[in-house]
């Protein structure tokens, strides 16, 4: 029984630090560029900005939920490719050569806030894309993407 205890605790911290990098989205993260056709926002009033969240919780320029059932998911590209091949995706293309040095994968988050049952309070945050250096991130919004860094 102790050897089997102990195998597993060997399997789970080598997996460990993988998943804890995988979705990682819990920081402060800082607007600091905008590219594509801004339709209706005024990119400039939001660049410097930041999006912050913590256990549960978010706050900032897009997105919004204090402890009201926020919950999260996403998606594993393998690659810079295999994510820009998705055509849903296409309006990142300018961000390649960033991706590439952040990658190789991209996880692909959603984000969702119930709004405490609430329904004029439920929020979705969609997509938003981190990196495996765990530094960039990009949120899709318009016609184009704002570019994030957390330190």
């Amino acid at each position: 029984m102790k050897s089997v205890l102990g195998i597993a605790a060997v399997i789970g911290a080598l997996l460990l630090p993988n998943l804890a990098r995988a979705d990682f989205i819990d920081t402060t993260w800082t607007v600091i560029g905008w590219s594509g056709e801004a339709w209706f926002s005024n990119t400039k009033n939001i660049v410097g900005k930041s999006q912050k969240f913590y256990k549960g919780e978010a706050s900032g320029i897009f997105y919004s939920c204090d402890n009201a059932g926020q919950s999260s998911t996403y998606t594993t590209y393998e690659t810079v490719d295999a994510f820009l091949a998705n055509p849903e995706f296409e309006l990142f293309k300018p961000a390649e050569k960033d991706l590439r040095l952040s990658g190789p994968k991209v996880f692909v988050h959603r984000i969702t806030c119930d709004g405490g049952s609430n329904p004029a309070k439920r929020r979705v945050l969609y997509p938003f894309v981190t990196t495996e250096k765990r530094h960039s991130a990009y949120y899709l919004y318009e016609g184009g993407y704002f570019s994030m860094y957390a330190p």
